[in-house]
């Protein structure tokens, strides 16, 4: 068999190439000329997955708690009269969940535990950034709970969590030993957003321990990256 002969095989496989190629191009062109946005915004998800969400702490600050060489401390503060209420600290608990979770998306943070072992043996503690200080911290987020609770209003048979709060960000000076107060959110979320969950369908701490992972999602959806849709399996 001579050069040419050889050669005619992959001429064909490239045309029949470029030709769906071009298939696909005008066919996302009909669809466009159609009107069909929904269709078209369906076939971005598919090429491309869903569009992703920047952080607003991102976008107020034009900082990122992902920088080289950034520390970040992670402090939650409840009132007394509520954090034994829901079985466990709840401020603990959320110190905690939150912290891993922005661990897991590339920030690095203070191990909770010696934060909660410092706020322990400083319980006259008066502002977020001296746990900046005492942990050479770059940021403290500082999460304040307003009002938590794990049952429908005026029911104890159906779960729905409800929290009020404010996460806030201090950013310490080059000493260490001040910061100030760059970024806040109010956050109200609610968990299921559709309908609340009967008691008898899982047990008082396994929906406990769901409701605190999603309401630190919610608080971490402020420093890290996100997709849209993410939110949809809070409807139930």
């Amino acid at each position: 068999m001579d050069r040419t002969t050889q050669s005619f095989p992959r001429f064909k496989s490239q045309r029949r190439f470029c030709v769906s190629v071009a298939g696909i191009g005008f066919g996302i062109l009909a669809i466009l000329q159609s009107g069909c946005l929904n269709y078209a915004i369906m076939l971005g998800y598919l090429i491309g997955g869903p569009p992703s969400i920047e952080p607003d702490f991102d976008r107020q600050t034009n900082k990122s708690m992902t920088d080289h060489g950034v520390t970040v401390a992670v402090v939650c503060s409840a009132p007394l009269e509520m954090e034994w209420t829901q079985q466990g600290k709840i401020d603990a608990d959320i110190c905690k969940m939150l912290s891993y979770k922005m661990s897991a998306h590339q920030i690095k943070t203070i191990n909770p535990d010696r934060i909660i072992a410092w706020l322990d043996e400083n319980p006259e503690w008066d502002v977020p950034t001296e746990i900046g200080e005492a942990f050479d911290a770059t940021y403290v987020v500082y999460v304040d709970i307003n009002e938590f609770s794990l049952f429908e209003k005026n029911s104890h048979e159906l779960f729905r969590g409800h929290t009020e709060a404010f996460v806030s960000v201090y950013e310490m000076d080059e000493s260490g030993e001040d910061g100030e107060k760059i970024y806040t959110r109010e956050i109200i979320y609610t968990y299921p957003t559709l309908t609340p969950r009967a008691a008898t369908e899982m047990t008082q701490p396994a929906f406990r321990k769901q409701y605190i992972e999603r309401l630190t999602e919610q608080c971490g959806y402020s420093f890290y990256e996100h997709f849209a849709g993410d939110d949809i399996p809070d409807g139930t």
